[in-house]
């Protein structure tokens, strides 16, 4: 068999609903690289919260911010960052209406506004700590930002997808909504990694369970939906997998044929 690249979101496809690495997803993805195929992570998330993942998995490449920042074996080898004024035009609706947002940068995430339960409660969703996340409603200004939180309700997300034409809007939590540029998404990312290291779509896997992960399972040649994944994303997958928590991993890997 030709190498083949196999891409992996985080939450809910390597991360079980106690966000734990599965041992047989540990183990189905040491046997896949050992056969000599190439492993990487596709994710909403920032690289300094998926350090811990990547390491016990052994993986040293990886597209974040969801499609927006490319890195491999620690060369960044593609950006795309928001633009400044359409920040500018975001922050000001946002602090009108009374909905904070989180800056994503490469080195750090800042935060609009101070001890906010909701954006609290949505990063405890993900188990992830908020303590070196501080507050700079300018942070835009200072550095690259590839992606942006905000916290509001579904139906008040609509009048921003109405008056910022430039930028996606894609709902992670019921409470809050990734920003990214337009046309952003980890299909783009994955293609920069396809590009860099030779791969076709043919032989290119992924897995993915939530909204953000439609465009990525509707690009590559195979895309896989974790059996915990929303109707909508399922339809978008060539194959669907068992859940995440009933060895959907390697189940998934048997079912396309590379375990």
């Amino acid at each position: 068999m030709s190498k083949k690249l196999i891409m992996f979101d985080i939450d809910g496809t390597l991360l079980d609903h106690d966000h734990k690495i599965p041992e047989s997803t540990k183990q189905a993805i040491q046997l896949v690289r050992e056969a000599g195929h190439e492993v990487a992570i596709a994710t909403g998330r920032a690289p300094y919260y998926i350090r811990e993942i990547r390491k016990a998995l052994e993986i040293d490449a990886f597209v974040c911010f969801n499609g927006q920042y490319v890195e491999i074996n620690d060369e960044v080898i593609y950006k795309n960052p928001m633009q400044p004024e359409l920040l500018t035009n975001l922050f000001s609706d946002a602090e009108k209406n009374i909905h904070p947002l989180v800056y994503m940068g490469a080195e750090a995430m800042r935060s609009t506004v101070e001890n906010n339960e909701i954006v609290e409660s949505c990063f405890a969703s993900l188990k992830i700590d908020m303590e070196n996340i501080t507050m700079n409603p300018e942070y835009f200004n200072e550095v690259e930002i590839y992606q942006t939180l905000l916290f509001c309700e579904a139906h008040e997300e609509v009048a921003y997808q109405q008056a910022m034409k430039n930028l996606d809007f894609i709902r992670w939590h019921k409470h809050s909504t990734d920003v990214l540029p337009l046309g952003g998404s980890k299909a783009k990312g994955i293609e920069q990694f396809m590009i860099r290291q030779g791969f076709k779509k043919e032989d290119v896997y992924a897995f993915g369970d939530n909204l953000n992960d439609i465009e990525m399972l509707q690009f590559v040649g195979h895309g896989v939906a974790m059996g915990n994944a929303p109707d909508i994303v399922k339809k978008s997958a060539k194959y669907v997998t068992k859940d995440v928590g009933e060895d959907g991993i390697a189940y998934g890997l048997e079912l396309v044929g590379l375990l």
